[in-house]
């Protein structure tokens, strides 16, 4: 028994003229057309391409008996005007193309924009590549999808800094409370005298604790108002991408547009911090210059702000011991994160320098130089390759942080090492500092500004950097 197939209006219609079939022709292409309009079509264009694939025709269209039938069945039975009217009622204004009043099949992928089959033979989409529009709202939707992606990580990084900034801002002012204690304690002991001196500190701190955390909170704020554009982006993409059909097809370039405006993510720069080391590096000994007294001086003094941390600094910053718990600090570019390492506040690049660093009965510690290009933020062995001139007490053995270790063979062990630096020459030396007897020395161009580097894996005592007596001047170690 035959099985009568309903077509519809739109199988039957001309994709040129969007109505019934009229003698309808067929191209080689399989593509079909009322006979008056492909050759109007070929007219206007100027060649024989197919108006849907653009495939050229050498041949003269086919006529089509069994599609002209069942056009004239179709209007026959249902009455074909009527129909007519009732399709063109029922197309929705945003598919129609406003400047040929014709139906849009057609997606430009050049221009992002629905059109029709006239709008493809005109100048400016002639040589452009387009689709069908049910293949391009699949394809616009998933563009939309990556832009909103790439969006949502350029707000999480956004964030990210903003927690950062945050935590600076408390830490910066963790900070100043603990330089203006110990700026106390030191001026105590000499407050009649020095109550001058005392408060000009004081007011330079105070004066870059402002600056320092004004300036971290306009970045906050700057970020803030970034992550609101974002967010307002991201929400306006997301009722874009809500939308279905042809819709989406009309806000795609307006969409995409916003999506892809440029926003520069933000990065946290150095110096973010207070200078702690500035205004407590040997600041007894610098008030004795003025005063000409006895005072307490160490030749490097700890950077808190290049501290992991896993280490704790004590409140002169002349010694550094290992803790279980991971302290909450600003993940500044300046700071070890996750090794065990600190710097001194003080660099060399030229002339000679020395200082002693008790080790105590420390289980494992790392004691030298570090070039200022040495990676901060990953895990890697404080050896000669990195960047590292140190030796090594680990595992109850001593080594040479040569590439790879060399075992040390040590007569006795040292409770403190003296760092002997001499950048003309190109050399770090280790000695005993109870018997001056020679531990190792490395032989290596001094090509950058180099840091007094220390390292703590065990918790029964700190590292500790000795003292020197002074009067007038520091007496170095080569005096």
């Amino acid at each position: 028994m035959a099985v009568r197939l309903s077509l519809s209006d739109v199988d039957l219609s001309c994709p040129i003229c969007c109505e019934i079939f009229k003698e309808p022709v067929v191209l080689k292409c399989s593509h079909s057309f009322c006979a008056g309009c492909l050759q109007e079509y070929w007219r206007r264009g100027g060649n024989r391409e197919c108006p849907l694939c653009r495939s050229r025709s050498t041949d003269d269209p086919v006529p089509s008996l069994t599609l002209r039938n069942l056009c004239q069945s179709c209007v026959e039975e249902g009455g074909a005007e009527e129909r007519e009217a009732g399709r063109e009622l029922a197309i929705p204004p945003g598919e129609m193309c406003p400047l040929h009043e014709e139906r849009l099949k057609l997606f430009c992928t050049v221009d992002d924009e629905p059109i029709c089959v006239v709008c493809h033979t005109s100048r400016r989409h002639k040589a452009h590549d387009c689709c069908p529009v049910g293949e391009a709202v699949e394809g616009v939707k998933e563009r939309i999808k990556s832009a909103l992606s790439v969006l949502q990580q350029k707000k999480d990084a956004f964030d990210k800094t903003k927690r950062n900034y945050e935590e600076t801002v408390t830490c910066i002012q963790a900070q100043a409370r603990f330089v203006e204690r110990r700026t106390r304690e030191e001026f105590e002991k000499l407050h009649a005298f020095l109550r001058a001196e005392e408060e000009s500190q004081l007011q330079a701190l105070q004066a870059e604790e402002e600056q320092r955390r004004r300036a971290a909170e306009e970045k906050i704020q700057d970020i803030s108002r970034d992550i609101q554009s974002l967010s307002e982006t991201i929400a306006a993409l997301e009722e874009d991408l809500a939308l279905e059909g042809m819709p989406i097809l009309h806000v795609c370039k307006k969409a995409l547009a916003r999506a892809n405006c440029p926003i520069e993510e933000p990065v946290m720069g150095p110096d973010a911090l207070i200078d702690v080391a500035r205004y407590l590096g040997s600041l007894g000994f610098h008030v004795w210059e003025k005063m000409q007294q006895m005072v307490k001086y160490t030749p490097v003094t700890l950077d808190p702000n290049t501290a992991a941390p896993w280490l704790v600094l004590s409140d002169d910053l002349s010694s550094v011991h290992d803790v279980e718990e991971k302290q909450k600090l600003p993940d500044n570019p300046e700071r070890y994160d996750p090794d065990a390492g600190v710097l001194a506040r003080e660099s060399f690049a030229s002339g000679k320098h020395a200082w002693e660093v008790s080790v105590g009965e420390n289980t494992a510690w790392v004691v030298g130089v570090a070039k200022a290009s040495v990676q901060r933020k990953e895990k890697v062995l404080s050896v000669q390759k990195n960047g590292y001139l140190c030796v090594y007490f680990y595992h109850k053995m001593y080594f040479a942080g040569t590439s790879p270790l060399t075992r040390l063979n040590l007569k006795r062990s040292p409770e403190s090492v003296r760092v002997l630096l001499d950048c003309g020459k190109g050399r770090v030396s280790f000695y005993d500092a109870s018997d001056k007897s020679h531990i190792y020395t490395f032989k290596h161009p001094i090509t950058e500004r180099v840091y007094p580097y220390f390292w703590v894996g065990g918790k029964e005592c700190p590292l500790t950097v000795a003292p020197q007596q002074v009067h007038v001047q520091a007496l170095d170690y080569f005096s």
